[in-house]
């Protein structure tokens, strides 16, 4: 019997990149490892790709020095690029590509004392609004600025991120943003990155020289209306547990923290040994289904710190020590958090650090 585990398969992952390649057969792939690898291990899933992704993407330059540390040499990108002019320096002893969203991070870059020169992604902003500019001129600013400093590497990569590439409703706005990048692109000689884990299933007018897959490299699907398993995904994240209680108990018993469910019939309830203090979300709400002895169990009552309930059924023949899928293989995850009213995104990268993770 194990506390919650979550399992990690390598192959998995590898042939969701096989998967992805053959989505973009002329482009590079920059593999996302951001978020610990969206909670999957941030050294262990750059190791398991590196015969397999060009180049790796993280936001942070702790994630990506992290990664240079254990030998990890292939090019990686900082999406967010950095926070302060030491972190210039950093780049250029690490060998990082940056991205550079404004005017401050260039006068960083004109101002920093480095040896070797920097490799930079010029970040725009083509309808997110999130970071880099929106305004042509500025944009241009920024790289007569790069291309006139000795301290950067030409040419310059243009970067940007589609917001909406998930959205069916916004089709023209995507294709909007899409079109607003390659007019910028125009003014560029260097590598272009445009496409998302969404842009690569749905958008091949998104497919640069470089794509950028996050969330699919993982199973997991970026669509509200399918799960990762009907794009020809594999999940990479099992989470389970075990059962260590189960009670007799009679309908009309209240079960929980604020009696938050009352069983409607003479059942078994069993404890699973997870809980929010493990990642588990506790916005799961009764009915949420967990995996028993290849059926589908329901969840009973407010998910505590350390354990959940679930209804076993009057008839259950389940016994205390077995396994419980939480979600993964054959419980795909997107449907827990739909169930949650979240993304899974945030499922799998709020893993706590409690949890053991096995890889295979």
């Amino acid at each position: 019997m194990k506390a919650v585990t979550a399992y990690i398969d390598t192959q998995a992952l590898i042939d969701n990149v096989r998967v992805i390649r053959n989505k973009v057969p002329n482009s590079k792939i920059i593999a996302v490892v951001k978020a610990n690898a969206y909670g999957h291990g941030l050294y262990p899933i750059a190791n398991a790709l590196s015969e397999e992704a060009d180049a790796f993407a993280v936001s942070r330059i702790g994630e990506a020095m992290s990664l240079r540390n254990q030998g990890i040499m292939k090019p990686i990108v900082l999406l967010e690029g950095f926070y302060n002019d030491n972190e210039v320096e950093l780049i250029s002893r690490y060998d990082l590509y940056t991205a550079v969203h404004d005017l401050e991070q260039v006068e960083a870059i004109e101002r920093a004392n480095i040896e070797k020169s920097i490799h930079v992604w010029v970040k725009v902003d083509i309808g997110m609004h999130r970071l880099g500019s929106c305004r042509k001129e500025e944009i241009l600013e920024i790289k007569r600025r790069l291309e006139n400093c000795s301290k950067v590497r030409k040419p310059l990569g243009l970067i940007s991120h589609l917001s909406v590439a998930d959205t069916p409703s916004e089709v023209e706005y995507n294709q909007q943003e899409i079109n607003t990048f390659f007019d910028i692109a125009k003014h560029f000689e260097g590598d272009l990155s445009l496409g998302n884990s969404a842009g690569i299933f749905r958008w091949p007018q998104s497919h640069t020289r470089w794509v950028r897959p996050g969330i699919i490299m993982y199973g997991i699907s970026p669509f509200d209306d399918c799960v990762g398993t009907d794009l020809g995904l594999k999940p990479v994240m099992t989470l389970k547990s075990s059962l260590i209680a189960k009670h007799k108990i009679k309908k009309g018993d209240k079960v929980g923290y604020g009696a938050a469910w009352v069983a409607p019939h003479d059942t078994i309830l069993g404890i699973v040994a997870t809980g929010y203090g493990d990642g588990y979300p506790r916005t799961a709400p009764n009915g949420t289904p967990v995996l028993i002895n290849g059926r589908q169990v329901p969840t009973a009552g407010h998910v505590c710190m350390d354990m959940l309930f679930v209804d076993l059924g009057a008839d259950s023949q389940d016994q205390i020590g077995d396994e419980v899928v939480l979600w993964g293989e054959g419980l795909p995850v997107e449907v827990i958090a739909r169930l949650c009213g979240t993304i899974p995104y945030e499922l799998v990268c709020h893993i706590m650090p409690r949890v053991s993770v096995e890889f295979n």
